[in-house]
């Protein structure tokens, strides 16, 4: 199982490229192999254009900054960079090459914003769980990442049920029950139970695309002799 976590910026690039990047964000994604993508600051427009273009099922979850969204949606498109994360938020999974049987999503907390964590379940019954923690705030990251784990044990029956936890966790250390680090890098990681990393994790090449570096982590489930697929 191939997992890809990226952090999207809200569309946007480094330095600023002054108009809409859906399609070259949308052309890095199809065309790096990944199983599983756990996308975050997503524009909530963009998910189901980027499954089309992947090939893959996607779904999304709204997290903030979303009322009043088809005014954002315009603006954001126009003026990405002044609009910035205001543009409306979303994470969002894609699956290629595996029919999605179930997607559940927890809010994390309220305040000072809002933040979720949604997994889907595909037809094995592999859980696979993606969150943006808050930020600014070791604390509140930790906790979100502690919620998160915990839900996404409930949804898989059972803390002896292999799961996959990935996206930007905002803390350098992330902690999240009993999952193990997978492969990670500075905020960016895949935490896994019942999952041993296949080599070390991969930064994907990106351009100027984000503030964030894709991360690509190769897993087998524990005691498989059989390698992971590859799209």
């Amino acid at each position: 199982m191939r997992i890809v976590t990226w952090n999207l910026f809200h569309g946007r690039g480094l330095p600023n490229a002054g108009r809409d990047l859906q399609d070259e964000f949308a052309a890095a994604l199809a065309g790096w192999a990944w199983d599983v993508a756990l996308l975050q600051e997503v524009p909530p427009w963009w998910p189901v254009a980027l499954g089309r273009r992947c090939e893959a099922s996607a779904r999304m979850a709204l997290t903030s900054r979303n009322a009043l969204l088809p005014a954002r949606r315009l603006l954001a498109r126009h003026v990405p960079d002044l609009v910035k994360s205001n543009g409306g938020g979303s994470n969002a999974i894609l699956v290629r090459g595996h029919a999605i049987a179930d997607h559940r999503t927890v809010v994390l907390r309220h305040r000072p914003e809002r933040r979720v964590a949604h997994a889907v379940r595909l037809e094995d019954g592999t859980w696979i769980g993606n969150l943006h923690a808050q930020v600014h705030s070791e604390a509140f990251a930790q906790a979100d990442l502690a919620v998160a784990a915990v839900t996404l044990d409930e949804w898989a029956g059972g803390i002896t049920h292999p799961v996959i936890l990935g996206g930007d966790t905002n803390t350098h250390r992330p902690h999240a029950g009993d999952l193990r680090v997978m492969g990670g890098h500075n905020v960016d990681f895949v935490l896994a139970r019942g999952w041993e990393a296949q080599g070390p994790r991969e930064v994907l090449e990106h351009g100027t695309l984000s503030d964030h570096v894709p991360v690509a982590v190769t897993l087998a489930r524990r005691g498989s002799t059989r390698p992971p697929r590859r799209p």
